[in-house]
Parts: C-alpha cells; sequence; structure tokens
C-alpha cells in the first residue's frame, strides 16, 4: 500500500520546515510568494491532501454536518424524501471535505440522538428535519450550543435560518384540479398531526375545499408509510358514501391506496381519482402513473448545507432561503368522476 504523504514529506520536497509548509497550506501570511508557490508545487507533486482529523484538530472543527431521523432503517431507502435530501447534501459536502453523520432513532429518542452528536464536537451543526408544533427539540438545540438549519420555519420562536419549501400551492393546484374534473366527494389521507409540514398540506386541502363551497368526505390521519396509506384508504372505501377522490400527504400512501383501491374491486381513475405529494421516483411508473405534487428534495438538501455551512462559518445574520414552490404534476390517476355522482 502506499504510504499517505505527510507534511513533512512536503516539507522535505520543497526544502522548507515544516512550519513553512504548515503557514502555506493554510493559507497563513508571512511567507514569500515565491515560497508559498514552491510549497504548493510540492504538495500537488505528492499528491498531498489534509486529513479531516488533522483539520479539526488545527481550527476546532469535526467537518461534519449531522441529520437525526426518527424512522424504521428497514424502510429509510423507500422513503419519498430522505434518501433524495440526502444526496442533495452530500452534493454540497463531497466538495468542501466533509461528511454527513446520519443517525436514525426510534420514535421519542431523538434528543438522545442530539446529545450524541454534540458529545466530543462530532459534528459543526445539525439539519432538524420534521418540524413539530411547539418544536422542544430547538431549545435542546441551544441549550447544547448546536449551530442548526430547519428544513422550513418553525411555528414558535427559533435562533436558527430555515430553508422553506411552500407546501400550499401544490396542495391547492391538485385540490382543484380535482374540482376542474367534476369532483365534489374527495377525501383527504393527511400525515402525522403533529408535524407542521402535514398540518400545512392538510389545512390548505380543507381551506380549498371551503372556498369552493364543499367539506371533506373525511380527512384520515395517516403516518407517512404504505402501511398507514392501505389502513386509510380501507376506512374511506367503507363509508356509505366514499369518495370518488382521494389526495394522500406524500407518494408512498398515495401508492399504497391505489393498490388498497384495485385489490378492493375499483378501476383507477374510472371509480376512483388517486393523488399524492413528492413526485418520488415510483410516481411516474406505478399503473397508472400518479397525479402528484412535485417538490425537490435533492435541491431542498443541498440549499439545507449551504446554508448551514454558513451558519457553522461564523456568518451573522444568515437570512433563511426559500425555495420554489411545490407545483402540481398531473397524470393518469386522476380524471372525471364517475357518472352516477352527476345524477
Amino acid at each position: 500500500m502506499t504510504k499517505r504523504p505527510t507534511i513533512a514529506d512536503v516539507a522535505r520536497r520543497a526544502g522548507v520546515s515544516k512550519g513553512s509548509v504548515s503557514f502555506a497550506l493554510n493559507g497563513r501570511p508571512g511567507l514569500a510568494s515565491a515560497t508559498v508557490d514552491k510549497i504548493l508545487a510540492a504538495a500537488d507533486e505528492l499528491g498531498w491532501r489534509p486529513s479531516n482529523r488533522g483539520r479539526s484538530l488545527s481550527v476546532s472543527k469535526a467537518f461534519a454536518l449531522g441529520l437525526v431521523i426518527t424512522r424504521d432503517p428497514a424502510v429509510l431507502s423507500s422513503d419519498p424524501f430522505f434518501p433524495a435530501f440526502i444526496a442533495g447534501v452530500e452534493s454540497v459536502l463531497s466538495t468542501h471535505g466533509q461528511a454527513l453523520v446520519l443517525q436514525v432513532v426510534a420514535d421519542g429518542s431523538e434528543a438522545d440522538g442530539y446529545r450524541r452528536l454534540a458529545q466530543d464536537a462530532r459534528v459543526d451543526g445539525v439539519f432538524l428535519s420534521d418540524l413539530r408544533h411547539d418544536d422542544p427539540r430547538i431549545d435542546l438545540l441551544v441549550e447544547l450550543g448546536l449551530p442548526a438549519v430547519t428544513l422550513n420555519r418553525p411555528d414558535g420562536e427559533s435562533p436558527f435560518p430555515a430553508v422553506t419549501l411552500d407546501d400550499r400551492p401544490g396542495t391547492v393546484a391538485v385540490v382543484e384540479h380535482l374540482l376542474g374534473l367534476g369532483h365534489t366527494r374527495i377525501a383527504h389521507v393527511a400525515g402525522p398531526p403533529a408535524f407542521v409540514h402535514a398540518t400545512a398540506r392538510s389545512t390548505a386541502f380543507v381551506a380549498t375545499l371551503a372556498a369552493a363551497g364543499l367539506a371533506p368526505v373525511a380527512v384520515e390521519a395517516g403516518d407517512f408509510t404504505a402501511a398507514g396509506g392501505i389502513e386509510a384508504t380501507r376506512r374511506l372505501l367503507a363509508l356509505p358514501e366514499p369518495p370518488t377522490a382521494i389526495v394522500y400527504a406524500n407518494d408512498r400512501m398515495a401508492i399504497a391506496g391505489l393498490g388498497a383501491a384495485q385489490a378492493a374491486g375499483l378501476t383507477v381513475p374510472d371509480d376512483l381519482s388517486v393523488a399524492g405529494f413528492d413526485d418520488s421516483e415510483l410516481a411516474e411508473y406505478v399503473h397508472p402513473g400518479l397525479t402528484t405534487v412535485r417538490a425537490d428534495p435533492f435541491h431542498f438538501g443541498a440549499a439545507a448545507a449551504r446554508t448551514l455551512n454558513r451558519v457553522v462559518d461564523g456568518e451573522s445574520d444568515v437570512p433563511d432561503v426559500e425555495l420554489p414552490p411545490a407545483e402540481l404534476v398531473v397524470r393518469r390517476s386522476t380524471a372525471a368522476p364517475p357518472a352516477e355522482e352527476d345524477t
């Protein structure tokens, strides 16, 4: 195995002291420009690269950012948001010599996850996802002294900048699309009511129907999982007057609900229209293709990483970042309601 070149190797190649190499490679003043050029040329010839451990010791940084997710690890890979979000984060960290420290924890143990990340300064900052109403984690991060970026704005006080993607225009658009097709019996399978973004979507759903003089057939509380989508769909289809269209708070529940409807003998979209949220990879390829709302978790992750790095680097008053709003993508899972609704 080829030995990794060290600062001492660079110093010998350039004919200078190790102290001079350290000054040149860290951009410190005090060396002649010709000496700096000679050192940088020697480092390049040797293929020298800084180790994150050495960098962290010299500048008191971990060169890592943290993300704590409350999910079952077995189903995280099929989550419609986090894999793409993490890819976006990594697209930024990989160019900065940084790492992402990911902790997937059980429900109720998130606080311990953040405490572990704060111990021994394992990370320089964290992403705060799945915001809750009156989220206690914000005070915890302040107490731990962890810089942070919130994914969307919390509904309470926060000292941290937010990277936001407004879900409401997409939700409004999908409901208006169904109204335009002639649906009047529309139901919603919402996300967990404790989540700020789930509440935003369900509130926009109800408000859009109200503006058209309608009330929902029902709003079922879901949990963003396939099993939750199936159970909520079965409850809706068992109603005395079941909906002719269902709007789900994410694609995973929508795709599972589509399957549950077909298993119950319904044809989508002839008997039931189905719409989701996220425009995940499978949405285009299920049969029929899923009408959904397109968010962009990859760019969400990249924007969050850039923003958190600004906080970690000590910039003051880092502003919120507002991403383009989610937008409707119409596919074949939505159509006019069955003729009997018009009789």
